[in-house]
């Protein structure tokens, strides 16, 4: 059975280093600890019985029993400060005066103090050691970097990234200022620069740095919709619209309830036991709707079912809440808000909630273009005991001419079942531009399992899974890197979640990111972007580089799956690690699948010099897609978060992977082109390259990044096809 004191084992981890001579000496005293009061009431004369001639008597200390001392500890665990009463009850239960249990409880609250700032002082000085051990990993990688180009050495500048930044912006902008100018031409018949407002206008957006034009850079993913971030220009509903909305809402709900229910001719079979929609009977079906679809926009529905481990209630409460809502479907949904609340239900549940709300959904990648909605969201509850759920946008009430997605009545229907499962049918139905997706995504994205009810679906059904793991009591003891431990299960779920909700919402194209591409060479250009860190507990304070890159492998993507979740291939492609040997420690299954799981792996590295390294994994799988995410942790962190401690202040930066199948189904033929049952893979790394925020980024620190990045997708592309050959 797995124990929390697992890394105090000299079998698992070297946990020694030098002590101190303070601290030494207040381990000696703690050990030997005996308390010792002053019986002054029973020794001290007082009043006219003190002689003015007699010496005062030296103080006699008592020395307490092994049984008080037993009976005091006992009652400190439960009251570290008892009162007068207490005190009195006590004594008298243990032959001591109240003045002596009141000198002891004293001395323990001291003692404890003293020992807890101890703890405190040795968390902190292993997190400045490892701080200090990444610190010469990468300036050991910053010196060995190497030309991506001639593989000679490379060349690093002193220009900082944001200078670098700026240049790119500003040739950028001016294409678009001479692309626009052209279209105007066409249709006013004469040059932009003749309407001086206008072009003064676009020109002042222009940052001159005396920069020569750097190319074309139609992958810079940062210009995707970026002036028309939806999410940050759209306010509440106004009075007026409320009955509008209102009336919009009922509508949406019959829609759905009879999208989700009807069969032929509304939906008629399609390949790989799909519905397909019939847009002709559709369209006589509901005529009226939110109106016809607008130009230049493809319609995209879709429908599935499943049976999932969560009962209604808890369901319901999870679409209606967008916190929890954007936690569980974290893949899919980027950001989230609730603008306005109009109702919040009746008979103190959400039957007849109706909110109006924002989100962004996604791709776990840079290439494709995430998808923007205004829209309600209304909950009901029917007769037979069955819940919808339902989504439609507003665009008609406040038009924007840069939404690029409006969602048709989309939802779910949710029916109770015996044993707290229940029943799910999904519809989502959307028109949206997706011409701006990479190639190699689009017949993923065409298919509708980018976006569609089956994506959906699966990541619910994978997510009931989990949650039910982590309430899970019946646990077997027969593997030691089981951990049995109620509170440490939930405490390191708490810590995995976070990691993964963290790497998802920083892997995707959302207009809140601004990605800068460093080539233009192909699909698999490494994107860059950089945060820095302030006041947040859960992440290193710093500049943080976050690298990601997306390309097509011909290897279908369970075997990508297995490869990169296997602790024992983890030294064929992880830079870091250095060939050294990787152990899993700990491990929390997560549902029926064996790639779901949290684990704790520890890197013996190679080199003896560097201290060994603690990495917290996730692997999830469903049929839809697949991710592995890691992120390097402290020990003693990790020490506190197995004994059931608070993890939200343990620092994370989580890199890893995104595994999509690459289109709807597999040819007979074998993998021979995109969409034939290949893998679309993203890589994305998150990077500390500065502890100090206001510092610059250089272009050397980039560089690094992206030789690192590289480097570990062609030892990626090797490793796997040559375990496929």
């Amino acid at each position: 059975m797995f124990s929390p004191n697992l890394f105090e084992s000299p079998h698992m981890f070297d946990m020694s280093h030098k002590t101190s001579e303070s601290e030494l000496m207040g381990k000696i005293r703690d050990d030997d600890y005996e308390i010792k009061s002053v019986n002054e009431t029973m020794d001290a004369p007082s009043g006219d019985d003190q002689d003015p001639d007699q010496r005062p008597k030296k103080k006699r200390y008592h020395r307490h029993t092994q049984r008080q001392i037993q009976e005091m500890e006992a009652f400190f665990k439960e009251c570290p400060h008892p009162d007068d009463k207490q005190r009195k009850e006590l004594g008298r239960e243990l032959g001591l005066e109240p003045l002596q249990v009141k000198f002891w409880f004293q001395n323990k609250r001291t003692q404890m103090k003293a020992q807890h700032e101890r703890h405190e002082n040795a968390i902190l000085k292993a997190e400045n050691e490892k701080l200090r051990a990444e610190n010469n990993r990468y300036k050991e990688a910053l010196s060995n970097a190497t030309c991506p180009s001639c593989g000679g050495p490379a060349a690093l500048g002193e220009m900082s990234f944001d200078e670098q930044h700026l240049r790119i912006e500003n040739a950028r902008l001016r294409e678009e200022i001479d692309r626009i100018s052209g279209i105007a031409a066409k249709y006013v018949g004469k040059p932009l620069s003749s309407l001086p407002h206008l072009s003064s206008h676009l020109h002042s957006r222009s940052v001159d740095l005396g920069a020569s034009n750097f190319g074309n850079q139609s992958g810079f993913v940062g210009e995707m919709d970026r002036s028309g971030d939806l999410l940050r220009s759209v306010s509440g509903p106004t009075e007026a619209d409320k009955p509008m909305i209102v009336e919009l809402a009922v509508a949406a709900m019959e829609e759905l309830i009879r999208m989700a229910q009807s069969g032929e001719p509304l939906w008629v079979p399609g390949d790989n036991s799909t519905d397909v929609l019939n847009e002709d009977e559709y369209l006589r079906t509901f005529p009226r709707g939110i109106g016809p679809k607008p130009l230049g926009l493809r319609s995209e529905a879709s429908r599935e079912s499943a049976v999932v481990i969560m009962n209604h209630v808890n369901l319901v409460e999870i679409l209606m809440d967008v916190n929890q809502w954007s936690s569980v479907f974290c893949g899919i949904v980027s950001r989230a808000m609730t603008l306005e609340v109009l109702s919040t239900g009746v008979a103190g549940n959400y039957n007849g909630a109706l909110q109006v709300m924002t989100a962004e959904f996604q791709v776990p990648s840079p290439l494709v273009p995430t998808r923007e909605n205004y829209f309600v969201r209304y909950c009901k509850q029917h007769i037979d005991g069955t819940w919808a759920v339902v989504d439609v946008s507003l665009d008609n009430l406040r038009p924007n001419p840069m939404s690029k997605c409006r969602r048709r009545p989309s939802g779910c229907l949710i029916q109770e079942l015996p044993n707290g499962y229940s029943k799910v049918i999904w519809v989502e139905h959307v028109e949206v531009d997706d011409r701006a997706v990479h190639n190699i995504y689009r017949p993923v994205v065409n298919s509708g399992l980018a976006f569609g009810a089956k994506r959906w679906v699966a990541t619910l059904d994978r997510q009931c899974e989990r949650l039910a793991s982590s309430m899970a009591t019946n646990i077997p003891a027969g593997d030691l890197c089981v951990i049995t431990s109620p509170e440490g299960r939930k405490s390191m779920l708490k810590l995995a979640e976070r990691m993964v909700t963290s790497f998802c919402t920083g892997v995707g194209a959302s207009t809140a990111h601004a990605w800068t591409t460093l080539s233009a060479t192909g699909s698999d250009d490494v994107r860059v972007m950089t945060r820095k860190s302030m006041d947040d507990p859960g992440r290193p304070p710093g500049i943080v580089l976050s690298a990601a890159t997306s390309f097509w492998i011909q290897v279908p993507p369970k075997r990508v799956f297995d490869f990169l979740r296997d602790e024992n291939s983890r030294s064929e492609w992880d830079i870091l690690s250095n060939g050294g040997l990787v152990q899993e420690m700990a491990h929390i299954a997560n549902g029926r699948d064996p790639g779901n799981c949290v684990s704790l792996l520890r890197v013996n590295s190679a080199n003896s010099s560097q201290s060994n390294m603690l990495i917290l994994q996730e692997s999830c799988t469903d049929a839809k897609g697949s991710y592995v995410i890691y992120a390097p942790v402290d020990i003693v962190a990790m020490n506190i978060v197995l004994s059931g401690g608070d993890p939200d202040y343990v620092a994370l930066l989580p890199s890893g992977f995104a595994i999509l199948p690459d289109g709807p189904g597999v040819n007979g033929g074998g993998i021979l082109e995109i969409g034939s049952g290949g893998s679309l893979l993203t890589v994305a790394f998150q990077i500390l390259v500065d502890s100090v925020p206001t510092a610059k980024l250089s272009l050397g620190s980039v560089a690094t990044v992206n030789s690192l990045i590289k480097c570990a997708v062609e030892r990626i592309k090797a490793a796997v096809k040559c375990n496929n050959a």
